[in-house]
């Protein structure tokens, strides 16, 4: 007698119950036509993922109550394990609940409750204890929460107390190299157990996490069976017969560009989205990062949705403005050009008096940043679209962006992306339609602040910078290791140095996209008030 589960790949909005309820009925009710037993959703599918401290409001998780209930009231002819929090009594789980014929047949409470990279859960929940085995159509199938399956422990239990397979409800976060992790991981716990893995994660941008899909089933070989899409919603149905996942359909990996690039499009549409913003502007400079900032405004939203406008002072060089035009002219937004040439003259003459006998320095060059910055606030005030800023981490790195200046925004798109990894990305997207002049990609970066400017001139060359910024911020490697790597001390000591005095413009930028495993957000949390100073 076969089993057939669909797994529930859904884009779940945090704190949206009836929005959430509704989206899981859909499934359920095209899971059922297509012959499904059990639909399995993501982790705290009923009420989005993290929802952090509305975890804290009893009515919050009283409101998360009585959807649960409607929901179970609602579902006919499909069994659904659906995952949301859980108070009882003076304790909040991240639970599981199967439901069946209208009916809450059993509730599994998570074991493991993470506290690093971006997760807090011990924040919030109490830890579970004790398995959970559910039998349907005479195969015991145990139940696992995301963090559960990612050390040994839960899953023997579930194996101990008669499970013959393992389903796993997951809000796995997306970073670069998730995807084989996961499988890996998981693999780790079939050798351990034989269980074969229904593996169900969460779809959609929430914030500066994006959720990536990318479930999957293995077989008790550790094979993959079934893989689904990343970056969007999906069913897939699958049949278990004597025990084992019969194969289905495997969607393959994309490559690290295009997947990538996928997540920048998912973050910015949802958070746009979610947040009910009608549009999207860009300050287009003529330089790679915005012009990689646009691309994915306008394939996350379409073109009627995104305005950039180039903003040219007398160091901005003519090939810029030609290159701005000929890159809004391919993808078709609106596109403005307002010199800031008057304002420069308006603020010298204001700030004559106050300068006077001081030289020009960096000041008069955060003055046309900060022009730029205000423009911008402007529109958005006026047409309520959204400011998406275009830093990269790098700058984000090492303070090379402008406090209410280039940083002014609500969303930091590709905040965690290199610039190494911005040119790559660049080259990429116009592998799918030429869309970023050559020019753009080829030519060397500048803030075109004053004349001749180019990032080199006070910065090492990108490919050291990021080098030395992945080793100490990502992987936490001090700077003699770094230096034992073969990097210049001078390059060390200057890029340490710029990243330890930026942290005070960090904690003040918006909220970015994450894409690595550490980015400037959730898991990054220096002190700014810090007189701690590396050995070298």
């Amino acid at each position: 007698m076969p089993l057939r589960i669909a797994i529930a790949q859904i884009n779940a909005t945090v704190g949206d119950f009836v929005g959430n309820r509704a989206r899981i009925l859909d499934f359920a009710q095209r899971a059922r036509e297509q012959g499904a037993h059990l639909l399995l959703t993501p982790e705290l599918a009923l009420c989005g993922y993290p929802p952090e401290d509305l975890l804290l409001r009893n009515d919050f998780l009283a409101a998360c109550e009585r959807e649960l209930v409607a929901l179970a009231a609602s579902l006919q002819g499909i069994a659904v394990l659906v995952g949301h929090p859980e108070k009882r009594g003076a304790c909040c789980y991240n639970a599981a609940t199967l439901i069946s014929d209208g009916a809450r047949v059993a509730t599994y409470y998570k074991q493991r409750l993470p506290s690093y990279e971006v997760f807090d859960e011990e924040r919030y929940f109490d830890s579970g204890e004790g398995p959970c085995v559910l039998t349907l159509r005479g195969v015991r199938c145990g139940v696992n929460i995301c963090a559960d399956v990612w050390e040994a422990g839960a899953a023997d239990l579930a194996r101990q107390a008669g499970a013959e397979l393992l389903l796993v409800l997951n809000a796995s976060p997306y970073h670069i190299g998730k995807r084989e992790r996961r499988t890996e991981v998981l693999r780790q716990r079939i050798a351990a157990t034989g269980l074969p893995v229904v593996y169900a994660n969460l779809a959609g941008g929430q914030d500066e996490l994006v959720f990536d899909g990318g479930s999957f089933v293995l077989d008790s070989r550790g094979t993959v069976c079934c893989q689904l899409p990343q970056f969007e919603e999906a069913l897939a149905v699958f049949e278990l017969v004597d025990g084992e996942p019969q194969p289905g359909t495997i969607v393959p990996a994309p490559c690290l560009e295009a997947e990538v690039y996928q997540a920048l499009v998912l973050g910015v549409r949802d958070y746009l989205g979610k947040n009910g913003f009608p549009g999207a502007i860009i300050g287009l400079s003529g330089g790679i990062d915005s012009a990689l900032t646009l691309c994915v405004a306008v394939d996350a939203l379409g073109a009627d949705r995104v305005r950039a406008v180039m903003m040219p002072s007398p160091y901005t060089a003519a090939i810029s403005l030609s290159d701005s035009r000929e890159m809004v002219r391919l993808l078709g937004v609106r596109y403005d050009e307002i010199a800031i040439e008057p304002a420069m003259q308006t603020f010298a003459g204001m700030l004559a008096e106050q300068f006077a006998g001081l030289p020009a320095d960096t000041t008069e060059e955060n003055l046309q940043a900060r022009i730029r910055g205000m423009i911008l606030m402007a529109i958005s005030n006026k047409t309520g679209s959204l400011v998406l800023t275009t830093g990269n981490k790098s700058e984000m790195a090492v303070g090379y962006c402008t406090l209410y200046g280039d940083m002014a925004g609500g969303f930091a798109v590709i905040k965690d992306i290199a610039k190494t990894l911005v040119y790559r990305l660049a080259r990429w997207r116009n592998t799918r339609s030429y869309a970023i002049p050559e020019r753009i990609i080829s030519r060397p970066p500048s803030a075109e602040l004053k004349p001749g400017q180019t990032d080199q001139d006070s910065l090492p060359p990108y490919e050291i910078l990021d080098a030395i910024v992945e080793a100490y911020m990502e992987k936490d490697l001090s700077p003699r290791e770094i230096i034992a790597r073969g990097f210049a001390e001078a390059d060390v000591r200057r890029v340490v140095h710029l990243l330890k005095i930026s942290e005070y413009k960090r904690r003040q930028a918006p909220i970015g996209i994450r894409v690595t495993q550490r980015g400037f957000g959730k898991d990054w949390r220096y002190p700014i008030t810090n007189r701690y100073r590396d050995t070298f």
